[in-house]
């Protein structure tokens, strides 16, 4: 899954300018890093990050000199990762609590915590930082007087598929259970049963909401199935839960099959690369659309840009960061816990295809246009929805729309660029500086987090982080530190940190998108031709000449090339 991330990297100093702007309904202080040479103006009407409390509150981020610090366990000091409790990690609707803070002027961040970690515990009070695979099975499985903390059981499910599959780990808890309690011998004991029945159901109903693509395999149905059928004889109500869970269970799954036959569709129309549409610029192009004609207010296109945002958010399901970087389990020599066939993140590698096809269309439309003022123009246009990009808190469209306008084909334009007002795309671009493991940005999206836990509307609780930095980051942490200890233990510690980030993914794909669809921006979005590299370097060579021989000679061979495939 490798991202196009091009970089315009500005090496300038930063100063640091805080602006305080008094709305209708509220108060909202916004502190940016600008580069140096740029000039911050807030009376320009062209610039400004918020436009009303009550519609548009902007992202309140302190900004920071500082470089964050590593999240590695396999490198930490003392401690285990901060994560937080059962009582305040499961307060949503979803089951999860956005639990990212921005710190308060003037306040420094608070320290990970000494000692143990809340929700992580085994049984018996003990903080975990490694165990068995059969002790961590041991401490899901409730009974008449105990229920894990629904941390572990989150965490414990999206990691323990690494070891053993999902059919192969329900068979041990139900067997567990069947054994704890007694469930196959007769008659039973009503009493306990009645007792341990809502747990056992109450563990299954978690299973199938958090991770419902276990059960498209058969065998957990039938365990699900034949668990239940054991304790029924004591309550018939249990039958009737289980039916409902099944039911839920079955409309999630069809939802499911029917976003993925969605994926195939919108992938194969955004596969189309015309190259041939280079042709245009030394023609009238009165058949060819482009993206101003479809659109041209820059906060209704970051609107719709945030639509298919939380589309593809809302189809990644936790265990696929999982099984992205899923390896043989290096206690079993014969086969990895996931085959082939199991093994599915084509709904996390659509999002990657759409973050580069963003990337390819701002660069197409840049320069597709035959006139520099026109190029320029839409130079403009893209800065002005990037902005709103960050507004909104839609900060993978707003790296994908930078990461386009860096482009080689793009950034030589120079005539172009020195045509158009680029004061506000240098402020953004600092914002997603990769310095500092992108400091500035993750500064950004803790404010965004931070606004996110107090909104009052769905356009406030609004965070899309920049998604191929957050597989960077799951995946540092898997390659960094070992799944097991030389011991052979379980490394708890390691997955209670991939739960915290997946954690918080979870949270912000479960906002509902507050803007209204406009179907012809998102099927140009979905569907409009865009060019090659190749494609865009002609096309970039047509609008500016070549500047040295190397040029010249590559415009020569594209020129060759690309035209005769049209």
């Amino acid at each position: 899954m490798c991202l196009l991330m091009k970089y315009h990297t500005q090496t300038c100093r930063s100063s640091r300018v805080r602006l305080d702007r008094c709305h209708r309904a509220a108060k909202v202080r916004i502190t940016l890093i600008i580069p140096q040479g740029c000039r911050w103006s807030p009376g320009r009407p062209g610039w400004r990050l918020a436009t009303g409390a009550e519609t548009r509150r902007c992202v309140c981020a302190e900004a920071a000199t500082a470089p964050a610090p590593g999240a590695c366990l396999g490198k930490r000091k003392t401690g285990m990762p901060q994560t937080v409790c059962s009582g305040t990690m499961f307060t949503t609707p979803s089951g999860f609590s956005p639990h990212l803070a921005c710190a308060e002027p003037g306040e420094e961040e608070e320290a990970p915590q000494e000692g143990p970690v809340p929700g992580a515990c085994l049984a018996d009070g003990s903080p975990i930082t490694s165990a068995s695979l059969d002790t961590l099975i041991q401490n899901l499985v409730p009974t008449a007087d105990y229920y894990p903390e629904k941390a572990y059981v989150f965490t414990f499910l999206l990691s323990a598929r690494l070891f053993i599959p999902p059919p192969d780990l329900l068979a041990r808890v139900c067997e567990l259970c069947i054994k704890q309690q007694q469930l196959d011998q007769s008659p039973l004991d009503t009493a306990k049963v009645r007792k341990f029945g809502p747990k056992i159901l109450q563990l299954l109903t978690e299973w199938t909401e958090t991770f419902p693509s276990d059960f498209r395999d058969e065998k957990m149905v039938g365990h699900l199935k034949d668990i239940i059928h054991r304790i029924a004889a004591c309550d018939e109500a249990y039958w009737k839960t289980l039916n409902q869970v099944l039911q839920k269970l079955n409309q999630r799954l069809a939802l499911m099959s029917q976003g993925e036959e969605s994926i195939v569709k919108v992938s194969l129309n955004a596969s189309s690369i015309s190259d041939k549409l280079v042709a245009f610029k030394t023609k009238p192009p009165p058949i060819q659309k482009d993206m101003l004609s479809i659109c041209n207010d820059p906060y209704t296109l970051a609107q719709q840009l945030t639509h298919v945002e939380l589309e593809h958010l809302r189809r990644i399901e936790p265990e696929e960061f999982v099984q992205a970087f899923v390896q043989k389990d290096p206690l079993d020599g014969t086969q990895p816990c996931f085959s082939d066939q199991k093994k599915k993140t084509s709904n996390l590698e659509a999002y990657v295809r759409w973050f580069n096809r963003l990337c390819y269309l701002v660069a197409t439309e840049i320069c597709m246009p035959a006139k520099k003022k026109q190029r320029a123009q839409v130079i403009e246009f893209f800065i002005d929805v990037a902005r709103e990009c960050f507004n909104i808190g839609n900060f993978n469209s707003l790296m994908a729309i930078i990461s386009g306008m860096n482009m080689s084909p793009v950034s030589r334009l120079k005539k172009t660029w020195g045509k158009a007002k680029t004061a506000k795309f240098y402020i953004l671009e600092h914002q997603m500086d990769p310095t500092g493991n992108f400091y500035n940005y993750r500064t950004a999206l803790r404010g965004a987090a931070h606004r996110s836990q107090t909104a009052n509307s769905n356009r406030e609780r609004i965070v899309i982080p920049f998604f191929s930095l957050l597989i960077k980051d799951i995946y540092f942490l898997n390659e960094g530190c070992a799944n097991r200890l030389p011991t052979g233990h379980v490394n708890f510690e390691k997955f209670v940190e991939l739960a915290r980030q997946v954690g918080e993914f979870m949270t912000w794909k479960q906002v509902e998108c507050p803007f209204e669809e406009d179907r012809a921006i998102l099927h140009y979005l979905h569907t409009a031709p865009i060019f090659s590299e190749d494609g865009l370097y002609l096309a970039s060579y047509e609008s500016e000449s070549p500047e040295n021989q190397v040029e010249k000679d590559r415009w020569k061979a594209l020129r060759s090339n690309v035209l005769a495939k049209t």
